[in-house]
């Protein structure tokens, strides 16, 4: 049974058969089989007594392929072969780690296409958004190349004579790593290409709902790790469930561990994690708002709406869920809006025409007809009806209309992220006001404010301003680049990937004080003569 089926009736929608000849041959370029083992150590794969994860593509509900999940044997196996190869990579100059990630860049660059390809299919967002997502994982790999130079600690004067104190970072261990499906290799990469240049070793759990994605990616970089005879164990995948997760978050041999997915996931995981003291790194859920002024361009505004909250489907954290709209021109945003909606094309995302794929399953169909009920309930009008659309080309029953619904802030639904292309309208009188609707939720990852007046660029970029990880001025909330660490604050975790100095979370800081005199001063001027 496909994960995510909420009713034994749609079973029908999923059991295809797979007839797309173009699809076969991607997969078969990528490596990948009808059915495939699900763990690996980087050199070997381990078969294991655990079941068998079948993915079915949401595009046309074929099953692409069957993955043998992990099993608590082999999850203990790969744990112990990676803290291994720790030993040995943390020796590797860290330039030297970098050549092997820069070879890796050029690995994804090669296989571009195939593997944008395979997200698309697998996960079920455009095949523009799946090359782009490849080619997020190609510009980490030259970030983390060049910071492969530049691990630099901090020189500090000592209050004594004839000492020195310094900071130096070293790697910390394995890292664990837990993905979602919405980005099922862009994630992974900013944490592992980072964490290899630091010395790092690395397991990742994927998503049981695109296992198929991380098995190409393990075959991608075992090409590259042979050839420059990188430990077994550097590289170690974990397919499997949540209680893989919970393995991987429990393990004391792990002192990293990264989770991104859902709040309720995160604060399992972390609670787990800090528990042994472990360090968590959390990214989790949005509720992102672009606020409209009067006084913004109203073309960049609706289209950076429109990309933030139909992009993947909704299926971004980043998604922009609420739109905080002055009242001045809030009809005009409004009419503006359905007429775009009227304009998107909705259908299979290889096709290139189409703007807006399915969602990733069934189940998060029926989270979105529900929050689509709550909404009435609480007492929303739509602007844009939404539903579920069937007939030719829709057969998964995994393709919905994007909706946008005026709504308060406050109504309950508003207040929760739903992974689906629903759109909020809230007006607002004073920018004061809607800063703090956009600071009224749980979620704190992504903002943005449309404007030309500096004064209101600066209000809301200001310590009094938006309280989330990420704010934008003129561009939506979404489209975030490796240059800048990404994350946010409250619910979303505190957590922050990528790129800017989150390398560092990825090792462990140590002071180092040399006294290069022939006298033993204390610190603070403490006499003790003997």
């Amino acid at each position: 049974m496909p994960a995510g089926v909420a009713n034994p009736l749609d079973l029908h929608l999923y059991y295809r058969p797979m007839k797309n000849s173009a699809i076969q041959k991607t997969l078969a370029s990528l490596g990948l089989k009808s059915s495939n083992p699900g763990v690996s150590t980087g050199k070997k794969w381990i078969k294991t007594k655990g079941s068998a994860i079948e993915s079915y593509s949401p595009v046309d509900g074929a099953l692409i392929g069957s993955v043998q999940a992990a099993d608590e044997k082999s999850f203990y196996d790969v744990v112990a072969v990676s803290k291994e190869a720790f030993k040995e990579w943390r020796k590797w100059p860290a330039p030297v780690r970098g050549e092997v990630v820069r070879q890796i860049g050029e690995a994804l660059r090669a296989n571009k296409e195939a593997l944008g390809k395979l997200v698309s299919y697998e996960m079920g967002k455009s095949y523009q958004e799946g090359l782009g997502e490849v080619q997020e994982m190609i510009d980490i790999c030259d970030f983390a190349v060049g910071l492969s130079r530049q691990l630099h600690g901090l020189t500090m004067h000592s209050e004594r004579p004839n000492h020195r104190m310094y900071e130096q970072y070293h790697p910390i261990g394995i890292v664990g790593t837990i993905s979602s499906f919405n980005f099922p290799v862009a994630v992974w990469s900013w944490n592992t290409m980072l964490a290899w240049v630091c010395g790092d070793t690395c397991i990742w759990k994927p998503s049981e709902k695109t296992p198929l994605c991380s098995i190409a990616c393990q075959h991608i970089i075992a090409k590259v790790f042979e050839a420059n005879k990188v430990p077994e164990g550097v590289s170690c995948l974990v397919n499997g469930d949540a209680s893989i997760g919970k393995l991987l978050a429990q393990s004391e041999d792990i002192p990293l561990v990264s989770a991104t997915g859902s709040t309720r996931m995160g604060r399992a995981v972390g609670k787990m994690v800090v528990e042994r003291f472990g360090r968590p790194l959390l990214e989790l859920g949005g509720n992102n708002a672009i606020i409209i002024t009067e006084k913004a361009n109203l073309d960049m505004a609706i289209r950076g709406a429109l990309f933030g909250a139909v992009g993947t489907a909704g299926q971004r954290c980043t998604t922009t869920r609420r739109l905080i709209i002055h009242e001045k021109i809030y009809n005009d945003v409004k009419n503006r809006l359905k007429k775009a909606y009227t304009q998107l094309s909705i259908g299979n995302p290889l096709d290139t025409k189409n703007h807006v794929g399915p969602l990733i399953d069934q189940h998060a169909v029926a989270l979105y007809l529900n929050a689509l009920s709550e909404i009435k309930k609480q007492g929303g009008k739509f602007v844009v009806e939404g539903g579920v659309l069937k007939g030719k080309g829709y057969e998964s029953g995994c393709y919905v209309k994007p909706a946008i619904a005026e709504v308060k802030n406050n109504y309950p639904i508003v207040q929760q992220e739903t992974f689906a292309p629903i759109l909020y309208l809230i007006k607002y009188k004073t920018l004061d006001e809607a800063i703090a609707l956009q600071n009224d939720v749980k979620q704190g990852l992504s903002s943005a404010i449309m404007t030309t007046d500096l004064r209101q660029m600066e209000q809301f970029l200001s310590a009094g301003g938006s309280d989330c990880g990420i704010a934008n001025v003129n561009i939506g909330t979404s489209g975030a680049e490796i240059g800048g660490a990404f994350g946010g604050e409250k619910e979303t975790g505190g957590g922050r990937e990528s790129g800017s100095d989150a390398w560092k979370v990825y090792m462990r800081r140590q002071t180092n004080t040399i006294n290069y005199g022939d006298s033993l001063p204390l610190a603070q001027g403490i006499k003790f003569d003997i």
